[in-house]
């Protein structure tokens, strides 16, 4: 089932399915959006708070370094002092940028930066004193404890600064905490929708498949009964054509038999008579030639009438068939039309063991092919071949006229379709092969049939 046929069958799964896959798309993305913007808060936070921290560090290493110089008087000590100054400094600058436009941290940065203003004007005081050699009033400033009040004042503005990046820290860790809940619950409601909606359709996919399993086995059903009574429709016309090919032959071999037997008897018989009055009237009246010229004109007559009337009864049903057998009406059959049209003819043919019935549809099979010929082969010679193999006759009729389409022969040929029914009558096969400018071939298959004796044949 592809794409096409379950939106053809279901028009709305595929607009739903493209809204779902948006839905999962666009919540995946705004949570995305929202987690990074906030993880870069969290990230620019800890910056900060890192920031801070040097800013007390740096205020540490410039005191330390300051009570260094006074002990000691080893101006290297100067260079932290100076180093720890530049950082703070650079702390206080990056913090004010940071948190300058917020009103919960502008008061609290105002009074670390007086409070670092302040300390540093004391250290420089002492680093002076010192180096104008009063080292003295630089130790009573620091014993005074004027340094000290500002550190821990300074420790504590910072420890509470610290306390209110912690607090923004963590607001900014529970938003990202509850951006990925609802992401999560909101992928997971929309997941659960999609394996609804996929459960749903799968359902209907297997009720629609159910019931189209039905309808294909009614449809099988329906099928085989029409196909079994189709059988028995073709059958039962087979038996028919078959009665009435039999029916006709034996009309055939009925009217045959009266023509050979009546009008025979009465042509012959007339014909007797006008020779004995022909003869009678010569010998009585000498003086009367027309009289016997119409007699002999008459007689004339007679002969063509019993002529005709034998053709006619050859060919309602051949008396070589049943006096000479198959293979010798076949030769004269075929020889006799040769002659007739001028054609060469070449004959094969095997003795084989076919019914009386059978026999007369080879026969009707060949005539009706050499009336083809006739009319429509313009063919300049004619094979005849028959054999026996294995119970089963062949017979075939090849001419080397010019051809026709076999493939796309009308149902307008009667003909064809009339032989092809004689031979599917008696459980045989009809195999028509041409092609234009190639000639014809009609070959029929006939089951072998064994031949009674002679003296139960009927005559």
């Amino acid at each position: 089932m592809n794409l096409f046929t379950v939106a053809k069958r279901s028009p709305m799964v595929l607009p739903l399915a493209c809204l779902a896959a948006l839905a999962i798309v666009f919540l995946s993305e705004h949570s995305f959006e929202r987690a990074n913007s906030t993880i870069d808060e969290m990230a620019a936070i800890a910056k900060l708070k890192v920031t801070t921290g040097l800013l007390l560090v740096g205020m540490l290493d410039a005191e330390t370094g300051e009570r260094g110089y006074l002990l000691t008087a080893d101006k290297t000590y100067l260079e932290p002092y100076l180093q720890g100054l530049k950082d703070s400094e650079e702390a206080m600058q990056v913090l004010s940028l940071e948190y300058g436009r917020d009103s919960s941290f502008r008061a609290l940065l105002a009074h670390i930066n007086e409070l670092q203003l302040a300390k540093k004007q004391v250290l420089a005081q002492t680093i002076a004193w010192a180096a104008e050699g009063r080292p003295e009033q630089a130790l009573a400033l620091v014993k005074g404890g004027a340094g000290k009040a500002q550190m821990d004042l300074l420790r504590a503005d910072i420890a509470e600064l610290l306390q209110l990046e912690t607090a923004r820290f963590a607001r900014q860790r529970d938003q990202l905490k509850l951006i990925l809940t609802v992401s999560r619950i909101g992928l997971a409601a929309l997941c659960a929708s999609s394996l609804l909606a996929l459960f749903l359709y799968l359902r209907q996919a297997l009720i629609l498949k159910q019931q189209t399993s039905d309808s294909r086995q009614t449809l099988q059903e329906d099928r085989d009964q029409l196909q079994d009574e189709a059988g028995i429709s073709t059958l039962m016309l087979t038996d028919l054509t078959k009665h009435l090919l039999t029916a006709r032959e034996d009309e055939r071999g009925r009217l045959a038999r009266d023509l050979h037997d009546e009008l025979g008897a009465l042509l012959t018989s007339a014909k007797l008579d006008a020779a004995r009055i022909k003869s009678r009237l010569s010998n009585m009246v000498p003086g009367a030639p027309e009289a016997l010229e119409r007699l002999a004109h008459l007689v004339g007559t007679l002969n063509a009438s019993i002529a005709l009337g034998r053709h006619i009864i050859e060919d309602l049903r051949p008396s070589t068939l049943n006096n000479l057998g198959l293979v010798p009406t076949l030769e004269i059959l075929v020889r006799d039309f040769a002659e007739a049209k001028g054609l060469q003819s070449h004959c094969d043919l095997s003795p084989v063991e076919l019914a009386s019935g059978a026999e007369i549809i080879v026969y009707r099979v060949v005539q009706e092919a050499v009336t083809n010929i006739s009319k429509y082969a313009q063919a300049q010679q004619i094979w005849l071949e028959m054999q026996q193999v294995d119970g089963l006759v062949t017979l075939s009729v090849r001419d080397d006229g010019i051809g026709f389409d076999s493939e796309a022969v009308p149902r307008s040929t009667y003909g064809l379709l009339g032989m092809r029914m004689r031979v599917e009558a008696e459980g045989g096969q009809l195999l028509v092969s041409s092609k234009p400018g190639q000639g014809t071939l009609i070959q029929i298959s006939l089951p072998a049939h064994a031949v009674p004796p002679a003296s139960s044949r009927p005559g």
